[in-house]
């Protein structure tokens, strides 16, 4: 492997159709696709500052590397990246790749980033503003999440997300097999329109949770007092160890709560209307 170290590049394509290199401590200066068209790449203690550098790249390392705001849109059309301890504050990162493996990444402007991407397994992901990360990706697992971003996961397919913290709206909206596991979930209306949605020892807090929802669980979670209006038109077998403020027209299925605020069960709700509300003492059933 070709070792590039203590240099810099700027202009347009440097090293276009690059292959089994190493770049340790170089500076990507203001320019376009730097490392463009190539495979088998190293970046170490590098900086990025012009635009598009990682496009159509097939096997690449980044690690502690910093993407400037000038470097957005970086890395595009590529796979089997792996990703380390790297700060990025461009937006626009990670469109239409395959195969991505990151630990320790902080995105400081994740404006669209993650579009269209398959099987990614990430640890430890920070994502500050922005709006629509993850949208269209498919095969994630995902360990440690912090976001603030908003309309997270949205029409995603196949996620299983572990200790979470996410603080949005219309998170998960339009989702497909995903499974969320020991995390707490911040905003409006989450989880719309999702289809075998699953949570589990989750905390959810925010106004109309969970609505439109095919095929939905809950299991061992706490409702925040502003959880109000959940459910409506939804299917679903839930378990909620805390009180629910109120409940809107679910569709069929379960719901075993600590306590119910409101029960709303109007001339709207759909057929089959036969969702049984409980309370854990299993003795009361507020729809016999």
């Amino acid at each position: 492997m070709k070792v590039i170290s203590n240099t810099e590049f700027g202009g347009e394509r440097p090293l276009f159709g690059s292959h089994d290199l190493r770049l340790e401590n170089v500076i990507i200066r203001a320019g376009e696709s730097a490392i463009k068209e190539c495979s088998n790449i190293e970046a170490i203690d590098c900086r990025f500052e012009g635009n598009y550098p990682f496009w159509h790249v097939h096997g690449f390392v980044i690690n502690r590397c910093f993407f400037d705001v000038g470097g957005r849109s970086a890395l595009w059309y590529s796979d089997n990246l792996k990703m380390i301890d790297t700060r990025i504050d461009a937006p626009k990162m990670f469109r239409e790749m395959n195969d991505i493996e990151i630990e320790n990444v902080e995105m400081n402007d994740a404006d669209e980033v993650f579009w269209r991407c398959n099987r990614l397994k990430i640890k430890n992901l920070k994502l500050h503003g922005g709006t629509y990360p993850f949208m269209f990706c498919n095969d994630l697992f995902i360990d440690g999440l912090e976001s603030d971003s908003k309309y997270v996961f949205q029409y995603v397919k196949n996620l299983e997300l572990h200790h979470a913290k996410i603080t949005t709206k219309d998170a998960l909206w339009e989702t497909e097999n995903v499974t969320v596991y020991d995390s707490e979930l911040n905003g409006e209306y989450l989880g719309w329109h999702s289809r075998n949605l699953r949570l589990v020892n989750c905390k959810i807090s925010g106004t109309q949770p969970l609505c439109y929802a095919e095929n939905l669980v809950l299991e061992n979670c706490t409702f925040a007092d502003d959880c109000d209006l959940a459910f409506e038109y939804s299917t679903l077998q839930a378990t909620i160890n805390s009180p629910v403020h109120s409940v809107k027209n679910p569709l069929s299925g379960s719901i075993t709560a600590a306590s119910y605020g409101e029960i709303i069960l109007d001339e709207n709700i759909k057929a089959p209307a036969d969702c049984e509300l409980r309370l854990w003492d299993e003795k009361t059933c507020f729809t016999d």
